[in-house]
């Protein structure tokens, strides 16, 4: 662990106190958990303690933990992962925040403490299906306005629900039950016996 990511983790013990749940490094980068009724203040304190001075926030992301260590995960399915920077510490910090409900993710907008998190917000409710409440705006920002789901949740078919096209006949894009058949491809390696001669060169 570097001297940098010590100070770091030492501000964040002092200034989090008990509203830190936990704080691991890996690849000299610092990540800290807190729980998500705590998530408003220990933002404001990230950005306002001058020890951290967190001005920026850089993104946003979703994470569906539903099969996460081949089904030995056992803690709650999604979080919102919170990518901070300082550029008067040059400091960079990982913040993840877990949802209670797992039928209906909810977690708070942190709009009010960096702006630019409006569309990042969106982007998580788009794809994961997390809601933020206070959010101004919470709508679809990638998939179209009638998508049903959510495409990035573990659970989500990969060939979608419906499929859109354009019919030439009504002279508008419609939607329709999905007409490709799911199959599981083998690569050719495994399924073929003899596929690399002795030498481990493949042949023909």
């Amino acid at each position: 662990m570097s001297k940098s990511i010590e100070t770091l983790t030492a501000a964040i013990q002092e200034i989090l106190g008990e509203r830190l749940v936990s704080a691991t490094t890996a690849l000299d980068e610092l990540t800290v958990v807190v729980k998500a009724e705590h998530l408003l203040s220990v933002c404001a304190a990230l950005r306002d303690d001058g020890k951290l001075h967190f001005e920026q926030l850089i993104d946003i992301t979703g994470i569906d933990y539903s099969h996460y260590g081949d089904g030995t995960y056992e803690g709650p399915r999604f979080a919102a992962i919170y990518h901070l920077l300082s550029l008067k510490h040059n400091w960079r910090l990982r913040l993840r925040v877990f949802a209670a409900n797992d039928d209906f993710p909810v977690l708070e907008s942190v709009i009010g403490i960096w702006a630019c998190a409006n569309w990042y917000e969106r982007e998580a409710f788009d794809l994961y299906g997390i809601m933020f409440t206070g959010h101004p705006d919470l709508r679809r920002i990638l998939t179209d306005y009638g998508f049903v789901g959510h495409p990035f949740r573990k659970d989500f078919p990969l060939s979608g629900n419906v499929e859109m096209r354009y019919d030439p006949d009504q002279k508008r894009v419609i939607y329709q039950p999905v007409t490709i058949e799911p199959r599981v491809i083998t690569p050719r390696i495994v399924r073929e016996e003899n596929y690399a001669d002795s030498e481990g060169f493949r042949k023909g």
